[in-house]
């Protein structure tokens, strides 16, 4: 869109600017009401985006003097007050604004306003295209509509984390949906487990933002990397005076900072045993007493929490309180990792591909069939996160059109003691290509063994073992009848 910053703060401006710009907004600035009535007058603006206590013409002028220019109907006005001015903000509504924020400007607040305005008017734009039956035109304007659309929600995911993100295997679709759904419902607490690097924190941001990418509060803690007594004052807050060294006025916590939004527990097993049960009355009561508090602050928030280890074992090892892992398991998301999903390596690294080579302005467009036989079969322990950072790694360091087998060197520095997968799985069986011995050749004892290794496979279930050998239930007993077990006392599943 084509906006124009009124301002007469030239750093307030210049950082508001700048950050629409990064949008892909065309931005025009300029310091006093008047000035902006005259490039309203010659422009072609979409947005003014003003400060409203400003010398000479205040922003409540202005957008009355917008109002009526002929150029002012297809304009949308928001201001911008602080805090203590909100009988201002009301006027500046009833004047005619399309909406006002607070100062110091949320970037957020401000990336969901310009996105909502952008919808409305290109709506507004193809209302009017389809009145006047001009059909060329309104596949012209809307293609242009849903490339700014796509570019700044595009903007605004990579601002929340949510940049470049692909749900290619059906598995991951699934969790997706799954994410979308819990966002619907802001009661149920929800744990994701899963391993480092599966993307943990994007399936929160997406259980948190949902869809349309809701305007509140999402706050983070790892859990982790905070001792039991910071952890509880970051948590919870404290009152003036309750430990030497704290601000002379108190200091909020991150559940006061989480209101109205989701706070994310990052590696929630690591919360020390002795304030679990604090959470726990958190999630139960929603509220909680601040440290040196003696009031009950009530608290409206949605808990999510990841890890990536067993929190069962933990319970068991009277760790973590079980109460407290069931309330959290309301909700439950198991990421796999990307070795068990093997569909999602080759989308997500040309996604990843696509995105770095754009950024370092690089050359590559595709993966060659040596290099993706490679991704394939490697193991992945870094999952997600390993995949990027070795895409990344060979852009930063070559620029070709097609990414070669020999770039991927660095897999093999980076984590040694994983060796691709295709070196550790045994070869397929094919009828056209084996050589018998030249001495006697066993059949029954082979057969035998592949009746047993099929069994394994499947954990002693003789029905799936049957259906991967091709042949009934009944013809596997009679089989397994001349097999001697390894292990006469081990049962085999029926």
């Amino acid at each position: 869109m084509n906006i124009l910053l009124v301002d007469d703060d030239q750093d307030s401006r210049a950082c508001v600017g700048n950050f629409l710009r990064e949008m892909g907004h065309r931005v025009m600035e300029c310091d006093s009401g008047r000035s902006a009535l005259n490039l309203i007058a010659s422009g072609d603006f979409s947005m003014v985006l003003s400060d409203i206590k400003m010398p000479g013409m205040s922003g409540i002028e202005l957008l009355k003097n917008i109002s009526f220019l002929p150029e002012g109907k297809k304009v949308d006005v928001v201001l911008f007050t602080g805090h203590g001015d909100m009988e201002t903000a009301i006027e500046a509504l009833r004047a005619g604004a399309y909406d006002y924020l607070l100062k110091p400007i949320n970037v957020e607040e401000l990336a969901a306003i310009t996105e909502r305005i952008a919808d409305y008017q290109a709506l507004r734009r193809e209302n009017m295209i389809l009145t006047k039956h001009f059909e060329d035109k309104l596949k012209a304007e809307t293609e242009e509509t849903r490339r700014q659309l796509s570019k700044l929600k595009e903007t605004l995911a990579r601002s929340m984390g949510l940049g470049n993100i692909g749900f290619f295997s059906e598995t991951m679709q699934r969790i997706a949906e799954q994410a979308n759904k819990y966002h619907t419902d802001r009661s149920i607490p929800v744990l994701i487990q899963g391993e480092t690097g599966t993307g943990k924190e994007v399936i929160a941001k997406l259980i948190h933002y949902g869809e349309s990418w809701e305007n509140r509060p999402f706050v983070d803690i790892n859990c982790a990397a905070l001792t039991p007594s910071l952890f509880e004052s970051e948590l919870f807050g404290y009152e003036a005076g309750a430990f030497t060294g704290g601000l002379p006025k108190g200091q909020k916590g991150k559940l006061d900072l989480a209101q109205g939004g989701t706070l994310f527990l990052d590696e929630v097993a690591e919360i020390p045993l002795e304030l679990q049960g604090k959470l726990l009355r958190v999630i139960q009561e929603k509220e909680f007493y601040r440290i040196s508090g003696l009031k009950k602050v009530k608290v409206d928030v949605r808990i999510i929490c990841a890890t990536n280890v067993d929190i069962t074992k933990r319970v068991e090892q009277g760790k973590f309180r079980e109460d407290l892992y069931y309330r959290l398991k309301v909700g439950h998301i198991l990421i796999p990792p990307l070795r068990d999903r093997k569909e999602d390596i080759l989308p997500l690294a040309n996604l990843f591909l696509q995105e770095f080579s754009k950024q370092k302005r690089k050359s590559f467009s595709r993966i060659g069939d040596a290099a993706a036989k490679i991704l394939k079969g490697y193991h992945w322990p870094g999952n997600v996160r390993e995949l990027r950072n070795a895409i990344e790694w060979v852009i930063f360091m070559y620029d070709e059109t097609e990414l070669k087998s020999e770039y991927l060197a660095i897999l093999d520095r980076i984590n040694p003691n994983h060796n691709r997968e295709e070196k550790m799985e045994p070869k397929e069986l094919n009828p056209e290509e084996f050589s018998l011995p030249e001495e006697r050749f066993f059949l029954e004892e082979y057969m035998n063994k592949i009746v047993l290794k099929a069994l394994k496979k499947y954990g002693g279930n003789k029905t799936k073992a049957a259906q991967y050998l091709g042949i009934s239930r009944r013809s596997l007993y009679c089989k397994m009848k001349h097999i001697r077990f390894p292990n006469k006392n081990e049962e085999i599943e029926q």
